[in-house]
């Protein structure tokens, strides 16, 4: 089951577009997996179940996101690890990493149905929908263990090169959320809590599911009882790598939770609208997701080998490969974004509003494809404070200032929603002169070296 992806040898777009086939497959059932919420909800219940879906489900994607990110330090860490051939740390960097989310876990399920009321009042959702929001919320936040549990198990199986497992368990958790969502929202007409309750069945079964694939498989390294432990240096170097993601994502979150918030006060219908459109642009920023994620394993292998230059090539022909997709993802948001929002919700004034806000999104469709494998190939190398630096100061440098200055002047939600590529375009200049910094360095070091 635990078949490894060597990225240090033999030709470079197979073995990528392989190893990021099945996290894209992964993404998409995930992003299905959120999708069906609303999708059953937008049919069977209101407006007010809508938004408190959008608005909960944006909350938990940025507190999870935290969670996933920082995991992204073990996915680093064992691919570097791969790379230089040091199979003996392998166990101990799993082991450090199940008692490290554990714990968060833990702390998650206390604070956020705790704290569920205040965030939504925060978010300044809708009066008619807040309580849906706080329950959606509560119910989610209870079963937070599971929740990172099944985000962490995927980002081990990726660092050690393995992305068809995370695959199988995302297809079981969405199977079963689909049922859930049919039984609990459209039989029972249970709203935005009958959607968190099937989230949070849905993972808990995955869970379980993938420890029964880990406990039949067979792992590619040694791994027992003793391996469970909090190993200081593999702690601090998974800090070290996790860390910046996780900030950076927790801030970059918090500047689209603040967009939302600043939408939320044009009223319900642009509330839904910008939830519906959300939901699409889980689906059309799939495929520079994948390749974020398969550049990380990518690269960290082949800098771990000392192979820089290969992990160069590979950048190349990633953007190459994403840029097609990006183009045709453009085309089809701005202009048929009204059929794709239409899938979500069945009120025209709800469609409309989200197609206003996807035709800006759309726009940013033609950017990403650099951006994700920019932020790929510098997490691989260990560059994660770079990344960390140019998302946060991009956010609220830019993002946020022009989606409130479009929202107090023009109050439509595409000059609002023309914030996303207005920062995403900042931040791909901060890319290629961080790249242009890097590879003079290394030049350098050369140069040196040969005198």
């Amino acid at each position: 089951m635990h078949r490894e992806t060597d990225f240090t040898k033999g030709p470079i777009a197979g073995p990528l577009l392989r190893f990021c086939l099945p996290i894209l497959l992964a993404l998409f059932l995930q992003a299905l997996y959120g999708a069906v919420d609303l999708i059953i909800v937008g049919k069977y219940a209101v407006a007010a179940d809508v938004s408190g879906v959008a608005v909960g489900s944006q909350l938990m994607m940025t507190i999870t996101g935290l969670v996933s990110s920082f995991s992204m330090g073990t996915t680093i860490l064992l691919g570097q690890k791969l790379g230089e051939g040091d199979r003996d740390a392998l166990g101990r960097i799993v082991g450090t990493s199940i008692l490290l989310f554990l714990g968060a876990g833990v702390l998650l399920t206390v604070l956020v149905p705790l704290l569920s009321g205040s965030l939504v009042r925060l978010m300044n959702a809708p009066a008619e929908a807040f309580d849906e929001t706080r329950r959606y919320l509560s119910i989610c936040g209870a079963g937070y263990v599971m929740i990172v549990a099944y985000n962490v198990l995927g980002s081990v199986m990726r660092g050690m090169g393995d992305s068809k497992t995370p695959l199988v368990t995302v297809a079981v958790a969405s199977a079963c959320n689909i049922a859930g969502d049919l039984i609990l929202v459209a039989r029972f007409h249970m709203g935005a809590a009958g959607a968190a309750l099937a989230t949070v069945l849905s993972q808990t079964v995955s869970v379980i599911f993938s420890l029964l694939l880990l406990r039949r498989g067979r792992l590619p390294f040694s791994f027992g009882r003793r391996d469970i432990r909090l190993h200081g240096p593999i702690l601090r170097r998974i800090a070290v790598y996790g860390a910046p993601i996780a900030l950076q994502d927790l801030l970059v979150g918090l500047s689209f939770l603040i967009i939302l918030a600043i939408v939320n006060r044009l009223g319900l219908i642009a509330s839904a609208g910008v939830g519906v459109a959300e939901k699409v642009c889980a689906f059309i920023m799939l495929l520079p997701l994948a390749f974020m994620q398969a550049m990380s394993a990518y690269v960290a292998q082949n800098h771990g080998a000392g192979k820089d230059e290969r992990a160069v090539r590979g950048l190349k022909i990633a953007i190459g490969l994403s840029t097609l997709f990006g183009i045709s993802m453009f085309y089809l948001a701005y202009f048929h974004g009204d059929l794709l929002a239409g899938l979500f919700s069945n009120d025209e004034a709800v469609v409309a509003a989200g197609f206003d806000y996807l035709r800006a999104y759309a726009i940013d469709c033609l950017f990403t494809c650099f951006l994700f494998c920019f932020i790929g190939f510098f997490n691989g190398l260990g560059h994660t404070g770079f990344v960390m630096a140019q998302g946060i100061l991009s956010a609220f440098l830019v993002r946020v200032p022009v989606a409130w200055y479009m929202a107090r002047t023009t109050g439509k939600l595409f000059f609002i929603g023309l914030s996303v590529p207005c920062s995403t375009v900042a931040e791909i200049a901060a890319c290629f002169l961080f790249y242009a910094y890097i590879q003079k360095r290394q030049r350098r070091r050369l140069a040196l070296k040969e005198s």
